[in-house]
C-alpha cells in the first residue's frame, strides 16, 4: 500500500479496517502501524458469531497475540519480516488540545475518541506524517476537518471498474464472411480465423460481424477455438440481447465452473441465473439461491416484528418474485408449472440468507449468489472455497448499486472476483448492459 523510498508514515486504523481484513496490519510496507485502544474495543464486540465479521476480528486478535509474544502493547513491537515496521496500540487521551474532536464535534463516540488517539500520536511524532485509515467515509472526513490526513484501506482495491463492462465480450467487425458461414456450419472455426491477431481470452464472448452477416460466438480453452452460441431458452425464458444468451451460455456451459453476471438494474441477471438453474435441475441435487441481509438504515433485522421466517421475508421477496415470473410462462396445467411448485416444496429450490450457508460444503449443488457487490473480497473467497464435487457457483450483482457502508466500487468482492479471475479456464464473466425490465425501467436508468 506505501510507497518504498517515501517519508516514513504511520498509519493509524479504524476498526472498519481489521473487519474488511484481519491482517491489514501487514499491508504498509517499511510504515509503522498504530490501533487505537478503542478499536480493540470494538473488536471484542465481534468476537462471537458465524458472520465473516466476527471471524476477522478473532484471526486479528489471534495475531495480535502472536506479534504482542515477548513484548508490551504500550510499546513499539516489530511485524514479522525485515522489511516491515512496527506496530503499538494507541491509548486514548481526555488531554484537551486545539483539535479534540469529543469538543468540537459536541458527542463522545467511539469514532471522536478513535481520531483523538492518532491526533496525540500526530503530536508525539513530529517528524512522521500520521495518516488515519479508516473504510468509514464520514469518519475521513472528519479527520480531515482537524487537520489530520486520512485515507481509505487501498489494498485489494480494483483501479479499473469502468473497464469491467467491456471484459468478457468483444464486438468485432470486418469478419470475413465465408468465416462466419463456416461457424454456422461446422460450430466452431480456428481461433486466427475469426479473431485475427487479437489474443483470445478464456471463455471470452465475441460478437463477429461482416459486410455480410453476424454471429455470436465464445474462445473456447478446452478446443483452443472459437465456437458459436446459440440463442437458446431455459425454462421458458429467452435471451432479448446478446449479452443474455452469452450469459445463458456461460451458466450452461458444464466447463465453466464459476459465473459472474453484472449489469444494473433490470437487465435480467438473477432472472437469467435462477432460469439456467432450473434448465439444469437433473444434473445437480439442490439449487440454493442466496443473498446477504443488507438491514434497512443499518439496524439488525432483530428490529423488524415477528418470527425469523417473518424477518428475512423482505429480503428474499425480490428472488421468489423471479421465480414466480418464470412460473407464470406456464399454466397451472401445465407440468412445468406444478414441476417447480413440488421443486420448491422438497427443497430442491432453496431460497435462504447466505448467512446460513456458510460453513457448508457445497456439492451436488447450483449455488446463486445474489446481490453480490455486497460483500467483501473474503467473503467471496469463502464461499468459492466451499465448492465441492459438481458445484457451479453464479455470482449476480451491480458494482454500482452498493448498500454496504464499508465497500465501493473498487473494494466489493463482486469486482474483485472479476479482476482476478479473468482469464481463467474455469471462470466466465458477463456484463448485462441493456435494460429489459420495461421501457419504463429504462427510461429511469438513463435519465434519473
Amino acid at each position: 500500500m506505501a510507497k518504498k523510498g517515501s517519508k516514513k508514515k504511520i498509519f493509524v486504523l479504524d476498526t472498519s479496517v481489521i473487519l474488511f481484513s484481519h491482517d491489514a496490519i501487514m499491508n504498509f510496507a517499511e510504515h509503522d502501524v498504530g490501533i487505537p485502544i478503542t478499536v480493540l474495543e470494538e473488536l471484542d464486540n465481534f468476537k462471537k458469531g458465524n458472520d465473516t465479521l466476527n471471524f476477522e476480528a478473532r484471526e486479528f486478535t489471534r495475531l495480535l497475540d502472536t506479534l504482542a509474544e515477548g513484548h508490551m502493547l504500550q510499546d513499539w513491537i516489530p511485524l514479522n519480516g525485515k522489511t516491515k515496521g512496527k506496530l503499538k496500540v494507541l491509548m486514548y487521551s481526555d488531554t484537551k488540545t486545539d483539535f479534540d474532536a469529543e469538543r468540537i464535534f459536541g458527542e463522545k463516540k467511539n469514532d471522536h475518541k478513535i481520531i483523538n488517539a492518532a491526533l496525540k500520536l500526530q503530536k508525539e511524532e513530529p517528524n512522521k506524517k500520521v495518516i488515519l485509515v479508516s473504510k468509514d467515509i464520514n469518519l475521513r472526513l472528519k479527520a480531515k476537518s482537524l487537520d489530520l490526513s486520512a485515507e481509505d484501506y487501498e489494498t485489494g482495491k480494483i483501479k479499473n471498474v469502468e473497464s469491467m463492462s467491456s471484459m468478457g465480450k468483444t464486438e468485432l467487425n470486418r469478419v470475413a464472411a465465408t468465416t462466419i458461414d463456416e461457424l454456422y456450419k461446422k460450430g466452431f472455426v480456428d481461433a486466427k480465423k475469426a479473431l485475427g491477431k487479437l489474443e483470445p481470452i478464456k471463455n471470452c464472448y465475441y460478437i463477429l460481424k461482416s459486410s455480410k452477416n453476424s454471429a455470436l460466438s465464445f474462445y473456447d480453452p478446452v478446443t483452443s477455438s472459437v465456437g458459436h452460441v446459440e440463442k437458446r431458452s431455459v425454462y421458458g425464458i429467452k435471451p432479448k440481447n446478446a449479452e443474455q444468451a452469452f450469459a445463458i451460455h456461460a451458466m450452461m456451459n458444464p466447463e465453466v465452473k464459476l459465473v459472474a453476471i453484472t449489469g444494473i438494474a433490470g437487465t435480467g441477471k438473477t432472472l437469467m441465473a435462477l432460469a439456467s438453474a432450473l434448465q439444469q435441475r437433473r444434473d445437480f441435487k439442490q439449487i440454493y439461491i442466496a443473498r446477504p441481509i443488507v438491514p434497512l438504515s443499518n439496524k439488525d433485522i432483530g428490529y423488524l416484528p415477528g418470527n425469523i421466517k417473518s424477518k428475512l421475508n423482505p429480503y428474499m421477496e425480490p428472488l421468489w418474485d423471479n421465480l414466480k415470473y418464470i412460473q407464470n410462462q406456464w399454466k397451472e396445467t401445465e407440468k412445468e408449472h406444478k414441476q417447480l411448485t413440488e421443486m420448491v416444496n422438497q427443497e430442491k429450490v432453496l431460497i435462504t440468507p447466505l448467512a446460513y450457508i456458510r460453513g457448508r460444503s457445497l456439492s451436488n449443488i447450483y449455488f446463486i449468489v445474489d446481490e453480490a457487490q455486497n460483500l467483501t473480497p473474503h467473503e467471496v473467497k469463502t464461499i468459492i472455497t466451499r465448492a465441492g464435487e459438481n458445484c457451479k457457483i453464479v455470482f449476480t450483482g451491480d458494482v454500482n448499486q452498493i448498500d454496504t457502508p464499508y465497500l465501493d466500487s473498487q473494494s466489493n468482492g463482486l469486482s474483485y472476483l472479476v479482476d482476478r479471475l479473468q482469464g481463467q479456464s474455469l471462470f466466465a464473466h458477463v456484463t448485462l448492459e441493456k435494460g429489459e425490465r420495461s421501457e419504463l425501467a429504462n427510461l429511469a436508468n438513463e435519465l434519473l
